[in-house]
C-alpha cells in the first residue's frame, strides 16, 4: 500500500514540462495502469460486447427462424406430395379397376368369337360332309347306271342276233317316220 501512495506522490513532483515518459517500475504503476485499462475495456467492451452479443443473439434468432420456415415449408411439400401420393393412388386403383374389367370384357369376347368361330367350321364342316356324301352317291349312282348299261348292252350283244337287230332298227326308222308325219 505504501508503494501506492508512493505513486501518488511521485505524480505531484513530476516536471511540468508537459512530457510524457514511461514509469518502468513496476510495482509502483502496474495497479494503476491495469485499473485503466479495465476501465477502458470495462466501458468500451461492454457496449462491443453487448454488441457481438446482440449480433449473435439476431443471427441466432434468424436461422431459427429460417430453420421455422423451412420446416414449415418442408411439411406443406411433405402435405403436397402425400396428396399427390394419395391422387395417384386413387387413379392406380381406377385404372386397375377398369384394366380387370376390361380383361373379363376381352376375355367375354374372346369366348364369344371363339364359340362363333367353331360354330361356323361345324357348319362348314356339315356341309362339306352333305357336298361329299352327295358326290360319292351320285358316283355311285354313275357308276351303277354304266354296269347296268353295260350289262343291257352285253346282255343285248348276247341275245340279238344280226337279222333281229336290222328288225328293230327297221321298226325305230318306221316309228320315226310316222312320228314325223304327225308333227308335220
Amino acid at each position: 500500500m505504501k508503494n501506492l501512495t508512493d505513486s501518488f506522490v511521485y505524480l505531484g513532483h513530476w516536471p511540468s514540462a508537459g512530457s510524457f515518459g514511461f514509469n518502468t517500475d513496476i510495482l509502483a504503476t502496474n495497479p494503476i495502469n491495469l485499473s485503466v485499462v479495465f476501465g477502458v475495456l470495462i466501458f468500451f467492451g461492454k457496449g462491443v460486447l453487448n454488441d457481438l452479443l446482440d449480433n449473435r443473439k439476431r443471427r441466432i434468432l434468424n436461422t431459427i427462424r429460417n430453420s421455422e420456415e423451412l420446416r414449415e415449408g418442408a411439411i406443406q411439400q411433405l402435405e403436397n406430395a402425400r396428396a399427390r401420393l394419395r391422387k395417384v393412388e386413387t387413379e392406380a386403383d381406377k385404372f386397375r379397376v377398369n384394366g380387370y374389367s376390361e380383361i373379363e370384357r376381352e376375355k367375354l369376347n374372346l369366348i364369344n368369337s371363339t364359340y362363333k368361330t367353331l360354330k361356323q367350321l361345324e357348319n362348314y364342316k356339315n356341309e362339306t360332309i352333305l357336298f361329299e356324301q352327295q358326290r360319292t352317291i351320285n358316283k355311285v349312282r354313275e357308276r351303277v347306271f354304266q354296269q347296268a348299261l353295260q350289262g343291257a348292252i352285253g346282255t343285248l350283244k348276247s341275245c340279238l342276233s344280226n337279222e333281229l337287230h336290222l328288225r328293230t332298227i327297221n321298226a325305230n326308222i318306221g316309228m320315226f317316220g310316222t312320228m314325223k308325219e304327225i308333227t308335220d
